[in-house]
């Protein structure tokens, strides 16, 4: 559905076209951007209140700059939905995330104006900063850089690591802090507070303007005038906040804070500080949701929302007529708590996610047993490493794709001590229309080949609570579980825990000609195109392997002994994957079969609907059944003849 424009907006496609535009005009174009916003993810869904939030630092940063020479890296990318629509693809806005349109994140092959790509966050300051240090190679002193960060963001050791090195470059790169106390779920930590110091802090914001003015006429006193200044701004932020203040400690220039909401003045301000050689932090303090007030009032909830009515702030969910199965991180979340219960020993961690993990039902039910640690993934694991260390039973609740960014810490901290950590990785497999950057197509091949880790797949609800029983079990070591992003398959999922015997799959059914063999929710595919085979006189057999590492040797030896075609399934990647196991397995033991793997080939997949995605990579229902069709002969029955 296309959505028309407002009259300013409408005129506008590109930034040089913003220009023609006086400073008075910017809060009518910023009223109109929100609201083609508000407009076309309602009916089309997204991300939501991050964008709303940065609606006038996005006209003033293209207002004030001269974007795409002018090097802008948003973080994360949740709020660049309005740099979007002023770059080029207001036309197109409507097919964001949608399979086959535009990406929800900034991305370099869809635009120049998106100078880096991203999706995870806390990575714009290192490469604001990698692209200032090559304007200086290259001579172009007349180049900006900025990077545009959420606080949240800023909880990243990456973020510290590029501030840190930023101080001492004297480049010229100008950070951005969006401050608004929230990433997806409400920030935590020590710089949360911090930076509340500094916003709520009366005599520092009395002053600070005033002094702004005197420290600018000083500073053009002469050469030398520029070193006293900076140390008379530090004496008294430092005074007035009675704290060191952080940003200047490594070396940056601190302007703030100031209204994310004034965008004529925000304009101004990044023209200002255009002319201000060496690194600079601006910080600007936003309302995440700003303009429509329940993203306003619940800015967790209205991240990203889904459909709704803009009017009535409904949010659009189909009522199911009969009980339906639940999302597996639900499933974790209350099973977490169960187990808790029971043993005492087991603690929850998460990096920022509460809310996406389900991990907030525990921190609800047992607050002191539950940490929210940031976006600070390598610290939760190593965290979980050391409370393991001591006796405990840390379930670290990771995104699959997330976990990418603490693999060091998986060996070195987990593994190699052989601490009962149990990783849960949500969102395994393609995870849909966050794309590219989300899938959490690695995980098995990463984890598989590291000594120590027991890695497993719950085919349904079920298997996952009880593969979460068995992993808290005494010497179970470090303990990999990887779960779907969705739902599952069984209504009536909450059953007694049973202890599975590690490394142990299962036979489903027993066949002819062709065995299936799967790993996790895709069995469930199997399932289904089993009984469309059936009905056609086709009888292969399934196995649902249930742990890739160690894999279940018996099972395997009956495989290879008695079918002549096998099909592996997995929704990871096919490199170093299951169907590679098995390939290894048949190898190593000197059989000789047909083996067909079925999973993610070897290129990124773009986002679109899981299902959409499923098909492309061509292990869905009907993929699946085609490729048995391939290789089984059909029994001819009566009932065929008849």
């Amino acid at each position: 559905m296309q959505v028309k424009a407002g009259p300013l907006l409408s005129t506008i496609n590109y930034p040089a076209d913003l220009k023609q535009y006086s400073e008075a005009d910017l809060e009518q174009i910023s009223q109109e951007l929100r609201q083609y916003i508000i407009d076309v993810v309602s009916v089309n869904g997204g991300h939501f209140a991050a964008s709303l939030g940065v609606v006038e630092l996005t006209v003033a940063l293209h207002y004030a700059l001269n974007t795409p020479y002018d090097k802008l890296v948003w973080d994360v990318g949740h709020q660049a939905y309005g740099h979007k629509i002023l770059t080029g693809r207001r036309e197109s806005f409507h097919t964001n995330r949608i399979y086959k349109g535009i990406s929800g994140f900034p991305k370099i092959s869809e635009s120049e104006y998106d100078t880096f790509g991203v999706g995870h966050s806390s990575t714009s300051i290192s490469a604001a900063l990698g692209m200032a240090v090559a304007s200086q190679i290259k001579g172009e002193k007349d180049r900006q850089h900025v990077a545009v960060i959420g606080d949240g963001a800023m909880t990243a050791g990456l973020a510290f690591e590029g501030l840190n090195h930023a101080g001492i470059e004297n480049s010229n790169v100008l950070v951005i802090l969006n401050d608004n106390c929230m990433s997806i779920d409400p920030n935590v930590g020590a710089l949360k507070e911090y930076l509340t110091s500094i916003t709520t802090s009366k005599s520092y914001n009395r002053f600070r303007d005033d002094i702004s003015h005197v420290l600018t006429g000083l500073s053009k006193l002469g050469p030398n005038a520029h070193k006293y200044v900076k140390k008379i701004e530090k004496s008294i932020k430092g005074t007035l906040l009675k704290q060191s203040n952080l940003f200047e400690a490594l070396n940056f220039r601190y302007f703030g804070p100031v209204d994310g909401h004034d965008v004529k003045r925000l304009a101004a301000i990044i023209k200002d500080l255009a002319a201000i050689p060496g690194p600079k932090l601006l910080h600007c303090v936003t309302v995440k949701g700003k303009g429509f007030a329940l993203a306003e009032k619940d800015q967790t909830k209205w991240h990203a929302p889904g459909l709704f009515d803009k009017i009535t702030g409904e949010i659009k969910k189909s009522i199911p007529d009969k009980p339906q199965p639940p999302k597996y991180q639900d499933v974790f979340g209350h099973t977490m708590v169960e187990l808790a219960e029971a043993n005492d020993k087991i603690v929850g961690i998460t990096p920022a996610m509460p809310s996406g993990s389900s991990l907030n039902i525990m921190m609800k039910a047992m607050p002191t047993r539950a940490f929210d640690v940031g976006i600070a993934e390598q610290h939760a694991v190593t965290f979980s490493a050391g409370l393991a260390a001591q006796g405990l039973v840390p379930f670290c609740n990771i995104y699959s794709s997330f976990m990418q960014r603490a693999y060091d810490q998986v060996i070195h901290d987990v593994a190699i001590q052989k601490l009962n950590v149990v990783f849960c990785l949500d969102r395994a497999g393609l995870a849909g229309a966050d794309g590219a950057t989300h899938h959490g197509a690695y995980d098995i091949s990463y984890m598989r080949c590291i000594p120590n880790l027991v890695v497993s797949s719950p085919m349904n609800e079920e298997e996952l609570r009880n593969l979460m029983f068995t992993a808290q079990q005494e010497n179970a070591g470090p303990f990999v579980i990887r779960y779907p992003r969705g739902s599952g398959v069984m209504a009536d999922w909450k059953r007694p825990f049973k202890a599975l015997e590690i490394g142990k799959g299962r036979k489903i059914c027993d066949g002819e000609e062709v065995a299936i063999l799967t790993i996790g929710h895709v069995g469930n595919f199997a399932v289904e195109a089993r009984a469309e085979l059936n009905s056609e006189g086709i009888y292969p057999a399934h196995y649902d392997l249930r742990f890739v590492k160690p894999l279940d040797q018996e099972l395997l030896h009956e495989v290879f002994s008695k079918y002549k075609h096998i099909i592996t399934i997995e929704d990871g990647a096919l490199q170093g994957g299951v169907g590679s196991a098995v390939l290894e397995f048949m190898a190593d033991h000197n059989y000789s079969a047909n083996v067909v793997r079925l999973g993610i080939p070897d290129q990124f997949i773009e986002h679109g609907e899981q299902a959409e995605l499923w098909a492309e990579c061509g292990y869905d229902k009907a993929s699946i059944i085609s490729t048995v069709r391939k290789y089984a002969v059909k029994r001819v029955t009566d009932s065929m003849t008849g």
